[in-house]
Formats: C-alpha cells, sequence, structure tokens
C-alpha cells in the first residue's frame, strides 16, 4: 500500500500498512467508522431521504393563497369534482324510492346545499382543513332497508311512496346524528385516536382511496368511449406538463391547475357531438343512461328557483329500527372522514391533525348530519375523498379556495337550471377524474410510513392484515349483498343487521379495527419507537405548531367553555 500512487512513502515499505481510509483523509475531517457494506448503503439512504413532516412541493399551504381569479377558477373545480357523488348516489337511490326526475333534481339541490353548509362550517370552526363536505355512500345500506320496508306497503302512487320514504330517512337522520354529537363532544373520539400511531394511520388513509375502486374504472367501463378518454387525457397531461415546465412557465401552471376542468370539458363535448350524431341511438337503454348527455333529465326537471327549507318532505317519520340502522353507517363516515383529514392535513401542508381536532369535527359533522336530517337530505356526509385528491393534483392546499367553493354550491342548489346543466355530465367522465383522486389519496396513506420504521417485521405484518382485509372483508359483504338481495348479516333483528353490514362493508372501518387491535397488543410496549409514536404524540398535545393551522378565526374562548374546545 506503500508504493501506491497519492499515499504518503515515508513510512517505507517494511512499515505496517495503514488503514485505507487514513492516508487520504483531510486532517481536520473525523476518520469514518468502519461498517459493513450494507450498512454504509441503508445508512446512505436514509440520510438522502429523511421523513419530511410537509410535502416539499406545494405551491400554496393551507393558510397562503393564490390570486383571486384563481382561488374562483379553483374553488369551482371543487364544486365540479364533488357534484358527481351527489349525481351518482341520487341517481341510485331516487328511483328505488319512487321518485321521478323532478324529484331527483329537488334530491340534489338539497344534498349540494347541504354540502356547502357542512363545508362552510368544518372550514371554520371544524378542522379547519381544506375538506369539502359531500354525501356517503356509507348511507345506501340503511337507506335501502328504509326503502324496502314501505315498499311493501300501499299508497296512492309512487310520489307518496317517495315522500314518505324521505320523510324516514329524516326521522333517522336526526336521531342517528346525536351519535357523532356525542362521540365528539364527549371527547370519546379524541381518546380512541390517541391510541393511533402512524403504523395505523396508514391503512386507513390508503383504503379511504382504495375502497373506493368501485366508484372508479368500473363506472368508466360502463361507458369506455367517453370515460377511457378522460383517463387517458389526464395521464397525457401530467406527461406533457413536464416538457412544457421550463419552456412555458405560465401555460404549465394553468394545465397543472385546472387540467381537470380541460379534461372534463372536452370529452363532454366530444360525448355532446356523439349524441347529436346518433351514435346511440340504437343501443340498449343502460348504454344511453351512461353515454348519452341528454338522459339524466336534470335540466327539463329542475326548477329555475328553489331553495331547500326545513322539513320539504314533510313531518319526519321515527322508527327504531330505522334510527339503528342508520347508527352503523353515522359511525363509518366518521372514520372515512377522519382519513380523509389526516390526508387533507398532509397535502394542505399542515400539521397531522391532532385527535382533540379530530374530535370536535365529528361532534360538527353529527351536528351536520342533524341539519341534513332537518332539510330533507337523502343521505349524511362525509369528508370527500376525491376533493382531497384535489388538492395534490393542483398542489393547492389553500383553505380560502375550499370556502369560496361552498358558495358555488350553494348557488347552484338554489338556482336550479344552472346547477342542472353540470349535474348532466355523464358519470362516466367523473368516474375517470375519480381513478386519479382516489388514488393520489391512497398515495398520500402510504407516505405515513416513514414517520414509522418500515423495515420492522412487526409493523409489515400489521400494514400488510390491514390493507388486505380493509379491501377483502368490503368485498365480500357487498358480492354477498349483490346476490343475495342483503348482506351476510341477516338476523331477525333488522337495524342489528344494518349495523354490521353497514361496518363491515365500509374498508376504513374495517383497515382501522384490525390496524388499532394490532398496532396495541402486539409487541407495543417495546415498538413505541418502532410505531412512530415519538413523532406523531407531540401534536396530540397542545403543540404550538398546531395553533398556525387549527386555531379559531376568532376568540371563541369568551363565549364557549374550553373544555368544549380542546
Amino acid at each position: 500500500m506503500g508504493g501506491e500512487k497519492g499515499a504518503p512513502t515515508s513510512h517505507g515499505p517494511a512499515a505496517p500498512p495503514p488503514p485505507v481510509v487514513a492516508p487520504s483523509a483531510p486532517p481536520s475531517m473525523p476518520m469514518p467508522m468502519p461498517m459493513p457494506p450494507t450498512a454504509v448503503v441503508f445508512g446512505d439512504v436514509h440520510q438522502h431521504n429523511p421523513p419530511h413532516e410537509q410535502l416539499p412541493n406545494l405551491q400554496f399551504c393551507l393558510h397562503s393563497n393564490p390570486s383571486w381569479p384563481e382561488v374562483f377558477a379553483l374553488a369551482f373545480q371543487h364544486y365540479i369534482v364533488m357534484l358527481g357523488t351527489i349525481v351518482m348516489l341520487a341517481s341510485f337511490l331516487v328511483p328505488q324510492m319512487g321518485g321521478n326526475n323532478g324529484d331527483k333534481a329537488r334530491v340534489i339541490q338539497t344534498l349540494l346545499f347541504m354540502s356547502g353548509i357542512n363545508t362552510l362550517l368544518q372550514t371554520l370552526i371544524g378542522t379547519r382543513l381544506p375538506t369539502v363536505m359531500n354525501s356517503s355512500f356509507a348511507f345506501v345500506i340503511p337507506v335501502m332497508s328504509i326503502i324496502r320496508d314501505f315498499s311493501s306497503r300501499a299508497y296512492r302512487d309512487e310520489h307518496q311512496r317517495f315522500v314518505h320514504t324521505m320523510r324516514a330517512i329524516q326521522g333517522a337522520l336526526i336521531i342517528s346524528s346525536l351519535t357523532n354529537i356525542f362521540l365528539g363532544y364527549t371527547k370519546l373520539w379524541d381518546k380512541l385516536f390517541r391510541f393511533c400511531s402512524p403504523v395505523t394511520i396508514v391503512p386507513v388513509v390508503c383504503v379511504v382511496g382504495l375502497g373506493l375502486f368501485e366508484r372508479g374504472f368500473p363506472q368508466v367501463g360502463k361507458c369506455v368511449e367517453i370515460g377511457l378518454p378522460v383517463l387517458i387525457l389526464l395521464i397525457l397531461l401530467a406527461i406533457f406538463l413536464q416538457q412544457v415546465r421550463h419552456g412555458n412557465e405560465r401555460a404549465y401552471f394553468v394545465l397543472e391547475r385546472f387540467q381537470i376542468i380541460f379534461a372534463v370539458k372536452i370529452v363532454w363535448a366530444f360525448a355532446a357531438i356523439l349524441t347529436a350524431a346518433g351514435a346511440y341511438n340504437h343501443v340498449p337503454e343502460k348504454t344511453k343512461m351512461h353515454c348519452r348527455t341528454d338522459r339524466s333529465y336534470l335540466i327539463s326537471s329542475a326548477p329555475w328557483i328553489k331553495v331547500p327549507y326545513p322539513f320539504q318532505w314533510g313531518t319526519p317519520i321515527f322508527a327504531a329500527s330505522h334510527i339503528f340502522g342508520m347508527i352503523g353507517a353515522v359511525l363509518v363516515s366518521a372514520i372515512e372522514s377522519t382519513g380523509a383529514h389526516y390526508a387533507a392535513a398532509r397535502l394542505a401542508g399542515a400539521t397531522p391533525p391532532p385527535a382533540y381536532v379530530l374530535s370536535r369535527s365529528i361532534g360538527l359533522q353529527g351536528i351536520g348530519m342533524f341539519l341534513e336530517g332537518i332539510f330533507g337530505a337523502a343521505a349524511g356526509s362525509t369528508a370527500s375523498v376525491e376533493n382531497v385528491g384535489l388538492l395534490g393534483l393542483t398542489r393547492v392546499g389553500s383553505r380560502r379556495v375550499v370556502q369560496i367553493s361552498t358558495g358555488f354550491m350553494i348557488f347552484f342548489s338554489i338556482f336550479g337550471k344552472f346547477g342542472a346543466l353540470f349535474a348532466s355530465i355523464p358519470l362516466p367522465i367523473f368516474a375517470a377524474v375519480y381513478c386519479i383522486l382516489f388514488g393520489l389519496v391512497a398515495a398520500v396513506g402510504v407516505s405515513f410510513i416513514q414517520f414509522a420504521n418500515n423495515n420492522s417485521l412487526r409493523n409489515l405484518y400489521i400494514l400488510g392484515l390491514s390493507l388486505f382485509l380493509g379491501i377483502s372483508v368490503p368485498q365480500y359483504f357487498n358480492e354477498f349483498t349483490a346476490s343475495a338481495g342483503h348482506g351476510p348479516a341477516k338476523t331477525n333483528a333488522g337495524w342489528f343487521n344494518d349495523i354490521l353490514n353497514s361496518i363491515f362493508s365500509s374498508s376504513p372501518t374495517v383497515a382501522l379495527i384490525v390496524a388499532i387491535v394490532l398496532d396495541n397488543t402486539l409487541e407495543a410496549r417495546s415498538t413505541v419507537s418502532d410505531r412512530g409514536l415519538s413523532w406523531l404524540i407531540p401534536f396530540n398535545r397542545r403543540d404550538a405548531r398546531n395553533d398556525e393551522f387549527y386555531s379559531y378565526p376568532i376568540k371563541v374562548h369568551e363565549f364557549i367553555p374550553s373544555r368544549f374546545l380542546h
């Protein structure tokens, strides 16, 4: 070694060879410790990829705002994205209730109006995150039970059956909403989520997105010629954006933030051309319903001006079986919202929502469902996963954008003809957009694993089992229901069946149950650091970093006792 080029020669050939690294190391630098090759590799990876509490590529975070023209354009895009879920839900439920096209238009208006009110409340005094509150498919199971109950009775006409069904849904929502109010404002939800670590958060947030796969490509496949072009166009835009980023900055930012509006407008116009050209004149009726732009009948049946008002369908009908069945859906919506809030906080550049913030959010969500019952909504609400995904797609997590979007929701819910124009967009177009947005939310869930030890076999076991069962168990329940006409839980107590079927048909709920039980029982005491609790626990306390994102906009301590706020 002494004669090697560049090495000192003063030692002479008879001297003991020095360590390999010693001669080449500058005197002012510490001598590196000899380590096994594998340790060096993993150490380098960790050094160059440290955990990031905030995503580095966000253009605007929670309390920073684009220019006002961009705010309004982004807010309108949020309105378009959330509208698809409401139309899907109303199009599925209202015909089975016996309602006509006019009834469907009024249900859509009511759901849209309440989404605007509840979103505004959540962004002001709830989590204060940029999450849109939207109608939840978790309520389909108890609502279908109410529909079956009233279908067996005699009515003067189908519209009367529809009205009675809506009144029963109103009554069930009003009483069952007290569940979330109780869980939130008694801090039980706070205590539950203090048991959660990043190992629990990962599967819950992941399946919040992955569990909605039935609203993605299966819906696209119902009209491939208009659904698939939207999906392909959005992917091509993502590729094209990288090519124009350095050549034309203005074009890059416009396309990046409004790519969904561009894709929807182009393919919607294409669908209108196919409809006008007679491409769907001689196809099955189902194909017409999904492909044609004139088969929703919403524009012709929606009123010009109609303000949703309390008890618009009549006096609520209260039945114990309906109320208990609805409680299962209320619990599921709370868990789905919690998962969506974690994802929204990460995409908005905020700290993870503390348990006490989640608790007050669930309490306020219960108040929102109470209002939905009073105003006659056909289903309760939850945090919109698709709008959370939109935060990541546009890289704009501004709270102001979502608050302005509530103005579009309320405006188009009152001026029905204008709202019906956008509600008539074929559903496969919405479904193609959701393929991108749901996938983004699932990927955000994966990112939480960086705060735990992702080389721990114990953690990998919990993640794998909760992810798999979170998708597999609801799939079994849904397939059983589709083939047998009822869920696997079938006893003489219909309300008990609805609770079990609702809970185990929800991917986030199953994933949370499996993950939280295993994470707090399987080597829980000896793996505190591996679970990532050292990172998460400070945020669940009164951390000053949280106040920047979750404090109230005004000094409400002067009006509300502090025990209800923290």
